[in-house]
């Protein structure tokens, strides 16, 4: 069976890429080039669902990811 994961890219004071999957709580990794994030992410998701397959536990499956927004604040 295969399933699609949305996750989320952001990038960090130290320049490295760090990925997380809003549906897989506790899901990140990270690299140093972009071009590697979406390779990581996928072996993160993975390993994952395969730990969760060994401890015979299932995926939460009540989390569906929405999309990115965002909001103007008055800063200082």
């Amino acid at each position: 069976m295969r399933k699609n994961y949305s996750f989320v890219i952001t990038q960090g004071i130290d320049g490295y890429y760090i990925a997380s999957v809003p549906e897989l709580p506790g899901v990140f990794t990270q690299a140093k080039q972009l071009d590697d994030i979406f390779h990581r992410v996928k072996e993160a998701i993975e390993v994952y669902l395969e730990t969760l397959e060994e401890e015979k536990k299932t995926p939460i499956d009540n989390i569906k990811f929405i999309g990115v927004n965002q909001v103007e604040v008055e800063v200082g």
